[in-house]
This record gives structure tokens, sequence and C-alpha cells, in this order.
């Protein structure tokens, strides 16, 4: 706000003025951690690669760079959306929603890639663009502006539209099939909805009707076989160490070696010897615990637990529903996403394929994860009136 004695400086030392109020409303502590997550990410990708690919002949830092750029890329992404006010996200909530259920469905033409048996792809030259990525970013938006338009509260129909137009880019991504984010996306929009304040008898009834729904995926088998495996293998994981359990029997046995301190940085035989598949996407934090051990790996979350932390805070604070709910959003995305990682390493959770937040490498999840801190840093940032 404008006040007297601003006017009565010249206009440098208001430009001045004014930088310092928008530092001093900046939540440094949410930029600071996740900046050093994100670096923490970059190491250990290294530490987790570097060796396999010198064993291959590929350049040793192959993952190092792509990551790096990644993470430059991201805080481009972070500083972007921090610095606009979150509230233009509003109108545009319906265009990012045709927007990606669009580059969805185009998935399903030739303009898709497909590895490992999953359509998940664009490639645009040397870099691939992952949008079921995006599809939880893009959920988030049109759920908070879909909200936020109902002032007077969600009705019956209003809850019932919602997940109409919410289920068509879920069971999209599914269907590529990518049921991590699949699950993602269902979590998200299910915190949204409580924090929209639609009535519990809505809710309870919407619990009952996912219910259903799971038990008619399992009974009539809907799901791939592989995908049940991984969703079930961690009940009976010492049933068949070298079938769907293989990766979760391996992370634990690395995470398991790195005791109190760890085996030390670029050391850890698992890790060096590439016993643990996928090491530096979806199992990344299995070399954090072998290399740093428990301290290390504890400080890692930490560092996630403060940044989902000061997201949430974001959401406190906000000035306005839209703001609360796109804060509300940005923390469930980050928050189940580590839980889900961290006790998947640790077979406590079914393997579905979510990234670690800042840590796992990917080009798309990295971007996402920092606009989400973005918007929060937005919030924050515009919490006074």
């Amino acid at each position: 706000m404008t006040t007297l004695l601003d006017h009565r400086l010249p206009p440098r030392s208001r430009r001045r003025s004014g930088v310092l109020q928008v530092l001093l409303g900046l939540d440094f502590v949410l930029l600071i951690s996740t900046l050093v997550v994100a670096f923490v990410g970059v190491v250990m990708i290294y530490s987790a690669t570097r060796d396999k690919l010198a064993l291959a002949g590929i350049d040793p830092h192959y993952f190092l760079v792509r990551q790096a750029v990644y993470v430059v890329i991201g805080i481009v992404v972070m500083a972007v959306m921090a610095a606009l006010d979150y509230r233009w996200l509003a109108p545009a909530s319906g265009i990012l929603y045709v927007g990606i259920v669009l580059a969805l469905l185009a998935m399903f033409t030739p303009l898709g890639s497909t590895a490992l048996g999953a359509t998940r792809w664009f490639q645009l030259g040397p870099i691939q663009v992952q949008p079921s990525a995006f599809g939880a970013l893009a959920l988030v938006v049109f759920v908070a502006a879909f909200c936020d338009r109902r002032s007077e509260g969600m009705k019956a129909r209003d809850v019932a539209k919602l997940l109409a137009l919410s289920a068509v880019p879920v069971l999209l991504v599914v269907k590529q099939p990518d049921l991590g984010s699949g699950i993602v996306m269902g979590v998200v929009l299910a915190v949204m909805l409580v924090a929209a304040g639609v009535p519990m008898r809505q809710m309870l009834v919407l619990v009952l009707l996912g219910v259903i729904v799971v038990v008619g995926v399992l009974h009539f088998g809907l799901l791939k076989h592989y995908q049940l495996q991984r969703l079930t293998g961690f009940l009976h994981q010492g049933r068949s160490p070298t079938g769907s359990t293989y990766n979760v029997v391996e992370s634990k046995a690395a995470i398991g070696s790195g005791g109190m301190f760890g085996a030390g940085l670029f050391k850890g035989a698992q890790t060096n010897l590439s016993y643990v598949p996928s090491q530096q996407t979806d199992f990344i934090f299995s070399a954090v615990g072998e290399q740093l051990g428990f301290v290390g790996a504890a400080t890692v979350v930490g560092l996630l637990g403060l940044v989902t932390w000061r997201v949430l805070r974001a959401a406190q604070v906000a000035r306005d529903p839209f703001g609360r709910l796109l804060a509300t959003g940005a923390f469930t995305l980050l928050a189940f996403s580590v839980f889900e990682n961290v006790a998947m390493t640790m077979g406590l959770m079914p393997v579905a394929g979510i990234p670690l937040p800042f840590l796992s490498y990917g080009g798309s999840a990295t971007v996402v994860f920092f606009a989400a801190v973005g918007i929060a840093l937005s919030v924050h940032l515009r919490q006074q009136r």
C-alpha cells in the first residue's frame, strides 16, 4: 500500500522501497530449503549414475549435466511464478484444463513416444516432455478456480460436475498407463475438496464410491498384471525377491547397509554396482540412505518436510480462498509424493512410480515441483490485503 512518505520520495527511492517490501514478504525459508534439496538431488543423481555410465563407455556426467539444466529451468519457472500475482491463474484455469486434456489425448496419436510399454512422452529432439507430470498441477489450478467461483458453497451438483471434469485427465493419465500420476491426482483432488468445504456427508459418499470403484477395478481385472504386482507386492516381499519386488528388496538392502552415518558420498556397493534398478529416478532415496546413512537420510527428509510445511503455511496465510486452495493443492502434491516415494523405497508402500520431489531425475517432474513452490511463494508474498 502506497503511503504519503512514498509520494515524497524520489522515483528511484520509491523503487528501492518497493523492492525492499517484496524481499521482506518473500518466504526465504521455503526458497532456500527448496534450492538446498535440489542441489542435494543433483549430487545424489550423479553419485548413483557415474560408475554405471563409465562402465558402459558413456560420459559419466551425462545425468549430472541434464539434471543441473532441469534445475536451472525449474528455478526460472519458480521465479516467474513467484513474481506474478497468482490470481492470474484463475481466468487461465480453463485454458490450462483444455490444454492438458489435449496434450494427454495426443499421447494416443503418433505424436506420443513409447518406452517400457508406456506412452507418456513427447520427444522434442533430445528432450522428453511428460504431460502427465503437469496434469496434477493443472488439476490444482482448475479445481481451485472452480471452487473459488462457488463462493456460496459447493453443492452436490457442483461436486458431481467437478468430479466428472476432473475424471477426464485422471483417466487419460491412467490409460497411458501412468498409475502413479493418476493416484497423485486423485489424492490432490480429494484433499482440495475437503479444503473447499465440501460437507462431510458428501465426502463419505465419495469415499464409499471410491472403494466401490477400486473393488470393481480389481474384480474385473482392469489393471495390467505388472501394475497389480506392484500394488500388492509390498505385502509379500520375501516370496519373490527376483520378481516384482526385486527393486524394493535391493533398495532396502542399500538403505540398511548405510547404517547410522553411511558409506560416504560416491561410495557403497549397492549403488556403485547398480544393484538397484531405476535408482536415479524412483529409487533415488536408496542412494541417499546408503551413502549418507540414517543421519543424512533423516536430514534430507527433514528438508523436504520443511519445504512442504512452508507451502502449507502459505495456504494458512493466503489472502483469499483461491490462494488458499492453490497452496493446499501444491502442498498435497509435494507431501504425498514425498511420503509415497520414501515409504516405497523402504517397502512400506506399493511401488507406484512416483518421483521424489527435487531429488529424482527427470525434467518434467522437476519443473512441476519448482512451479508448485513458485505458486506458494506468490501466495505468501501477497498475503496482505
